[in-house]
């Protein structure tokens, strides 16, 4: 009778067990993370007798969690990359704002700036179009300003996210530490927390929306947490933090370090594998610096040409003078790396200095400079950011429109700096000039046909070429032959001849002397003269004007130097406005199609890890319905055994 009690009280503590576990599924059937669990029963060891082996029953071993290693690492990794794209595409998002194709746009602020010019080229000594052409100059600043703020805005927007995020995930990787001290006190044999396991496990998948991380189990249950290259985010009970602190290459910049035990180590922001701020890192050093440069790089090339062709003409002040600049703009900048080796007072024993020598020149791009290596003082290795192009400069260098001077005493072994040419410019730019009558809408020389010519030549266009003209000498040329070939002369204000040569003119070609060039239209004859004088009426003169209106078709942004030596390439401003405005627009493409694919994996991967480890919860109803019938019949065996027992105790009376 007691074998048989036995055999009936298993059942039913094994049923109930199995009925306790499959509540508990189906009450959590819908928390995040969870995994299904089950009881594992195993039949009692039997007692040996005469008559053979007795069962003794069911003992209940352990409760087990579904869980799949391969699945759970496929679905946080689909995750981590899912959150980076997602990050990433948004901020691209936010930065494609910054571009607007309508009237908003910094090109529509462009175009405006140069049909004033071409209004003032009509009426040179009109107020009203020398107002109006103040007036777009102060919109263009006003539009290159404004977008160099949005981007400060959406760089203080990233480093506000960088740091809130961190701060989750610290927090994070501190309950991960106190569940492995949790397991490891509460580790059996064969028995685990399947609960705290659960827990664990989804704050390690939030985690790794945060940023990339890779797992070790240790044998007392515990899991260490790894980021980047290898560094540990959480050991054991130990869990470190992740800083966010300035770029020590530019401290405008956010940089992300590890801080372990006291001791803070920087971690690689393309070795961040995934998570929200791997998207956020890889837009702030990326697009956002891109976007930057691509606009300061404009900024530049457009205020030092209009400068430049200001320097070139007369205004209508009384007298006239030389054109005044009509704007200001950022600085280049040269930063000094944190790091880089210090005096006694804390300042950075080497300093280096930019300076601009041809804007049209300059790249979209900042540089690293640091020395070569080769122990030679003066020799440094220059890397262009944008493109990896790596040179050997020495000091005085100009390269890419810029001029780098490094002072005394030179580079200490391991300094660096990150040269930025063009990045301030945006910032910086305003408008300079407030008067209208300092703008030079005239040209300090005019061009004369003679009145005796035979042949079809007339003026086309006249521009001077070098601030250092001297307008008190007069250019004679005399065409001695039908083929083009003129003799002509410089003569100053007494008439007398300074310098003197011969020439030979083809269709389409200019005739440059004393810092002008002037082509014509038509063909001189034999005979025929010109002369190129100081402008007696500048009220009345539009050369300049003309000049200023012609750089809507002078490709002048972004040119660089050939392998043969000459100057190539470059775009208008206009077009290089669109060009930006196509790159952004791709990378918004890319992000979001990017996005939409890790998406879709992730949604893969989650499925797939619900269906071998979630509740399901028709199978759950029916365990209900097996584990109690199965608890009916243990109770019934039990029943039997008791009606059994006391048939015997009244046969005994």
């Amino acid at each position: 009778m007691s074998s048989l009690m036995s055999i009936g009280m298993r059942g039913m503590t094994a049923a109930t067990a199995a009925l306790d576990v499959t509540g508990h599924n189906i009450a959590n059937a819908n928390v995040k993370g969870y995994s299904r669990q089950q009881v594992n029963l195993e039949t009692a060891v039997g007692q040996f007798s005469g008559s053979g082996f007795f069962g003794k029953g069911v003992n209940v071993t352990n409760v087990t969690r579904a869980h799949d290693d391969f699945l759970t690492m496929q679905a946080t990794a689909a995750a981590a990359l899912q959150a980076k794209d997602d990050a990433h595409s948004s901020q691209l998002s936010e930065l494609e704002k910054l571009f607007p194709a309508g009237e908003q746009g910094i090109g529509y602020a462009l175009g405006d700036f140069l049909n004033a010019a071409v209004d003032l080229s009509n009426s040179p000594a009109d107020s009203s179009a020398r107002q109006v052409l103040l007036a777009r100059a102060a919109d263009v600043a006003a539009r290159f300003r404004t977008a160099s703020d949005r981007l400060e805005m959406l760089q203080q927007g990233v480093t506000a996210d960088l740091q809130a995020q961190a701060a989750t995930l610290n927090g994070y990787a501190a309950q991960v530490a106190k569940i492995n001290q949790q397991i490891a006190a509460n580790h059996g044999v064969d028995q685990l927390p399947n609960d705290l396991m659960d827990q664990r496990d989804q704050l390690i998948k939030q985690m790794s929306g945060i940023m990339g991380v890779s797992t070790l189990q240790a044998s007392d249950g515990t899991v260490s947490v790894f980021v980047g290259s290898g560094q540990s985010l959480v050991l054991g009970n130990q869990a470190s933090q992740i800083v966010v602190n300035p770029d020590p290459a530019d401290n405008a910049r956010s940089a992300l370090s590890i801080k372990t035990a006291g001791e803070t180590m920087a971690l690689n922001s393309d070795q961040l594998g995934g998570g929200s701020m791997a998207g956020l890192m890889a837009f702030q050093n990326d697009d956002l610096v891109d976007a930057r440069n691509q606009i300061g790089q404009m900024a530049m090339a457009f205020a030092s040409k209009v400068n430049d062709v200001q320097a070139l003409g007369l205004d209508l002040r009384d007298p006239p003078q030389v054109g005044s600049p009509l704007f200001n703009i950022g600085a280049p900048a040269a930063k000094a790396n944190t790091n880089n080796a210090r005096d006694g007072t804390g300042a950075y024993i080497a300093n280096v200095s930019l300076s601009v020598t041809d804007a049209s020149q300059l790249q979209a791009s900042d540089y690293d400079l640091r020395p070569d290596g080769s122990g030679v003082a003066g020799q440094y290795k220059l890397t262009r950011l944008s493109d990896g192009l790596v040179r050997t400069v020495n000091d005085g260098a100009t390269v890419d429109g810029f001029k780098i001077s490094v002072g005394t005493p030179d580079l200490q072994p391991g300094d660096s700096f990150r040269l930025q040419p063009v990045g301030g410019a945006a910032a910086g730019m305003t408008r300079a000039l407030d008067d209208v009558t300092g703008i030079a809408a005239a040209l300090p020389v005019t061009a004369t046909m003679g009145t005796a010519n035979t042949g079809t030549a007339s003026v086309n266009l006249l521009k001077v070429t070098d601030p250092s003209i001297d307008p008190s000498l007069t250019a004679n040329v005399s065409f001695t032959d039908g083929s083009g070939h003129y003799n002509w002369s410089l003569t100053d204000s007494s008439g007398t001849v300074t310098s003197s040569g011969t020439g030979t003119w083809t269709a389409g070609q200019a005739i440059s002397l004393n810092g002008f060039q002037l082509t014509l239209n038509g063909v001189p004859a034999s005979g025929d003269t010109l002369a190129v004088a100081k402008t007696t009426f500048p009220a009345s003169n539009n050369g300049n004007a003309l000049a200023l209106a012609s750089l809507r078709d002078e490709a002048f942004v972004g040119r660089y130097t050939m392998s043969d030596g000459s100057i190539g390439g470059g775009a208008t401003v206009t077009d290089a406005y669109a060009a930006t405005m196509a790159d952004v627009g791709v990378r918004v493409q890319s992000a979001k199609s990017a996005a939409a694919i890790s998406k879709a994996s992730q949604t893969d991967a989650e499925t797939s890890l619900a269906s071998s480890t979630g509740v399901n919860m028709d199978e759950e109803a029916s365990k209900l319905i097996q584990f109690q019938q199965a608890y009916q019949a243990s109770a019934k065996v039990l029943q039997v055994a008791q009606s059994i027992f006391d048939t015997m105790l009244q046969l005994g009376r």
